[in-house]
């Protein structure tokens, strides 16, 4: 039988899976059982032991639930409404005004919570009747949290970076470090798109003049110091190369745990639903991947992705047209899959192309990162528009129209670090 073939019968195999509503860790696992019962005369059983053993008992993977915890434990604190009122009187000077409270609180949350449908849900509950109530047009208000919210994708700790990174076997350190940069370059492009359209669309806005000395404005800001020190701290500690993520992660959890504390926020009942939140999460991540790593065994057993990449090298296909081709290829899996099962379900296939082209798999994490991100808003299972829907009530299309303009300023942002990668390598190269 052909590699064609075999491919063919795979794919297929794996869509019917998910198409019959069966988990992802199962369908990877029985794709992966398939591909070695019926093309490999390797132990099967004995293989998916190993696998499954040896890629679950991972340092590197600890600090998966870890920086999960610290996030479900800032979830329920008072984090969303400090953020609120420090980041208002600073915003009163830029064209949008408290438009853009959305994007640097949601850039400050993803900071420490790693998800992007928590950080639109945690955002979103306070900044949308508030902005609603101050007048601020409905598409805008959604739009800037639709897109701002993916931050929680990019800027570290990120969960997906956590799973490329023992996907694929890169450094989770350096993974962390290389998205800060990116992370900004989309603060910026946000926060530009935002004053640009205000500028022109000045009568849809509120005439609202929100004085504040500059005491005052340090005084309501004051809650935020404790965030923005926990941030530097995981974030600074990694970069330094003082701890590891992982022992960043449990550092994170302590500090997450006496700020709640500090606040008030911090119950009996609290602790365990964070706990048994992060645990549940974890437990799916971790699951998805152990299945991801056996399809990975699988595949190497049955040489599709050797074959693949010598054939993507015969097609003599240059970088940017292989980039192009699978941003294309990750936008529509990312039509139909969360983020982290199109990372574990594409990694085994797609990183020998990756290599094969000679792109830096560090740089190409962010990449990917960065087009996960645009899947999120991209109907029909962009999570974050399920969120935002919740939110507001309105319509799934009505919240994908507020979000399209900020889809495009992602492009943008891929075609910005393709021409210029140093915005990815630069801080992990000085490491």
């Amino acid at each position: 039988m052909s590699i064609a073939t075999l491919s063919i019968i795979l794919l297929v195999l794996l869509f019917a899976f998910l198409g019959s509503g069966l988990w992802v860790a199962f369908s990877l696992l029985g794709v992966g059982i398939a591909a070695m019962a019926l093309f490999s005369d390797a132990p099967l059983g004995l293989v998916m032991a190993t696998t499954l053993w040896g890629h679950s008992n991972s340092w590197a993977l600890a600090a998966l639930p870890l920086f999960i915890w610290m996030g479900e434990i800032l979830f329920r604190s008072r984090l969303s409404e400090d953020m609120f009122t420090g980041l208002s009187p600073w915003m009163n000077r830029l064209p949008g005004q408290l438009l853009h409270v959305n994007v640097f609180a949601c850039g400050i949350f993803a900071a420490v919570s790693g998800s992007s449908a928590a950080t639109a849900a945690t955002i979103g509950k306070l900044s949308i009747p508030e902005l609603s109530r101050r007048g601020y047009p409905e598409k805008m208000i959604i739009g800037t949290l639709a897109g701002s919210a993916t931050l929680g994708l990019l800027i570290p700790p990120s969960i997906i970076l956590i799973v490329y990174g023992v996907a694929t076997e890169q450094s989770i350190a350096r993974l962390f470090v290389a998205g800060v940069l990116p992370g900004l370059l989309l603060v910026g492009l946000f926060v530009g798109y935002v004053a640009i359209w205000a500028l022109i669309n000045r009568a849809n806005l509120p005439t609202e003049d929100i004085q504040a000395s500059f005491a005052e404005k340090l005084r309501r800001s004051r809650r935020l110091v404790p965030v923005i020190l926990l941030i530097v701290g995981v974030i600074g500690s990694i970069y330094a190369g003082i701890a590891s993520p992982t022992d960043a992660a449990a550092v994170g959890v302590v500090l997450a745990l006496l700020l709640s504390w500090r606040e008030g926020t911090l119950t009996r009942a609290s602790f365990f639903d964070g706990l048994m939140g992060a645990t549940v999460t974890s437990c799916m991540i971790a699951f998805i991947l152990a299945g991801a790593s056996f399809l990975t065994v699988a595949m190497g057993f049955t040489g599709i992705p050797r074959v693949l990449a010598e054939w993507i090298r015969s097609l003599g296909l240059s970088t940017f047209t292989l980039l192009a081709a699978l941003t294309v290829f990750f936008v529509i899996m990312g039509c139909f899959l969360d983020g982290i099962s199109v990372v574990v379900l594409t990694a085994s296939v797609i990183m020998p192309m990756v290599m094969q082209a000679g792109i830096d798999p560090l740089w190409f994490g962010i990449f990917l990162v960065i087009v996960v991100e645009m899947s999120q808003i991209t109907p029909p299972v962009g999570f974050n528009l399920f969120v935002l829907q919740s939110l507001t009530g309105r319509d799934i299309l009505r919240v994908a129209h507020a979000a399209l303009p900020f889809f495009f300023l992602m492009i943008v942002a891929l075609v910005i670090i393709v021409a210029f990668p140093g915005i990815v390598t630069y801080l992990p190269n000085q490491m």
